[in-house]
């Protein structure tokens, strides 16, 4: 069986690793070869990071390119569709792939729909208000990453369901050995997340000066550099994991808004696989991950931030209490192993209809 992964992005973004390439062992153990074909490949999001503005011929090869995987598209069993085939263009777009005939699984861990059907201009929400709708409705399945993003989804596609951003806890475990004082408080995410610290920052930073605390930021890009009390740090695959298990304390602060609400709380689950006590906002899926008093705490406003973040800082004890806690909560339903045979399945099911 050859499934086809049309992805947005290369193996650089977290949704392509963590939502089609680290199940690739798994399907292969069950006869499911994926071939992984993104658009835009790691490069653009390189430029991305790096705050430089991408080549309109780069971009044009992207899409050229995924004409191609189209017309390829026959050879498959499966086309796994992440987010859409042609973003920015009319929903006549996708309809070049539903017409291929091949079946669909649609997978999507952003509220991306609002992009188009919550743009600021009214053009732009007639003519790409409702663009994925026709992924939708060709689809066998729709995978979403939360409950916010299913009750857009079955609207269109019946066999929706929630498969949440997971994580291999092979690889995210806690740190060997004793943490040394005074506790690291960190933030993991792009250039585009780290806008939603930002309004945190005055209340924050004084905070951790007072404790003593530093802040280890990574992948935040040029906006986080050169601020005193935070050490910024670029991402790196090969070092993701260590990154994290150097903190002590998570952090995940999300706005109260549709866009928001879409969020998979990716950040929580890598936090929690390592053994860390979180604080984030009570948006979304946030409040599914977090049981307050167990693993973490959600902080609406400023003083219940500052209020979470000094207990967490100031007990050591409660910080490992809450950390094995998350372990467990990873492992139950969050963790690579307790959703790979429901992506297997979803696949096969789908390829299924086709020989039928």
């Amino acid at each position: 069986m050859r499934v086809l992964g049309l992805a947005k992005y290369g193996p650089r973004a977290a949704s392509t690793r963590q939502r089609m390439l680290q199940y690739r062992p798994h399907l292969a153990a069950r006869g499911i070869e994926l071939e992984l074909r993104p658009l835009l490949g790691d490069d653009y999001l390189e430029r991305l990071a790096r705050g430089e503005p991408q080549p309109r011929s780069a971009i044009a090869r992207g899409y050229a390119r995924r004409l191609t995987d189209l017309i390829d598209a026959r050879r498959f069993d499966v086309a796994w569709v992440q987010y859409e085939a042609f973003p920015y263009l009319p929903g006549i777009a996708e309809r070049l792939l539903t017409m291929t005939g091949v079946p669909i699984v649609y997978d999507i861990d952003d509220a991306i729909f609002h992009q188009y059907d919550r743009h600021g201009s009214p053009l732009v929400r007639q003519v790409l208000g409702r663009k994925l709708v026709p992924l939708m409705r060709r689809a066998s399945a729709c995978l979403c990453g939360n409950a916010y993003l299913q009750a857009y989804a079955e609207q269109y596609c019946p066999n929706s369901i929630i498969v949440p951003t997971v994580v291999d806890t092979a690889d995210y475990r806690p740190a060997d050995g004793v943490r040394s004082a005074p506790p690291v408080v960190g933030w993991i995410g792009s250039p585009s997340t780290w806008r939603y610290v930002e309004p945190l920052l005055p209340t924050l930073l004084p905070l951790f000066a007072q404790h003593g605390v530093r802040m280890r930021v990574v992948g935040a890009g040029p906006r986080a550099r050169g601020i005193d009390g935070i050490d910024a740090i670029e991402w790196t695959e090969a070092n993701e994991v260590a990154d994290i298990q150097a903190m002590d304390i998570g952090i995940m602060p999300l706005p109260d808004e549709p866009w928001a609400r879409g969020k998979c709380g990716y950040k929580l689950i890598q936090y929690m696989a390592c053994g860390l006590p979180v604080v984030a906002s009570p948006v979304g899926v946030n409040r599914e991950i977090v049981t307050p008093g167990r693993n973490g705490f959600l902080a609406t406003d400023a003083g219940e931030w500052v209020a979470a973040l000094e207990r967490l800082i100031g007990d050591a004890a409660l910080r490992r209490a809450y950390g094995r806690d998350g372990i467990d909560t990873i492992e139950a339903r969050y963790s690579l192993r307790s959703q790979q045979d429901r992506v297997a399945d979803a696949l096969e099911a789908a390829a299924a209809e086709r020989r039928r």
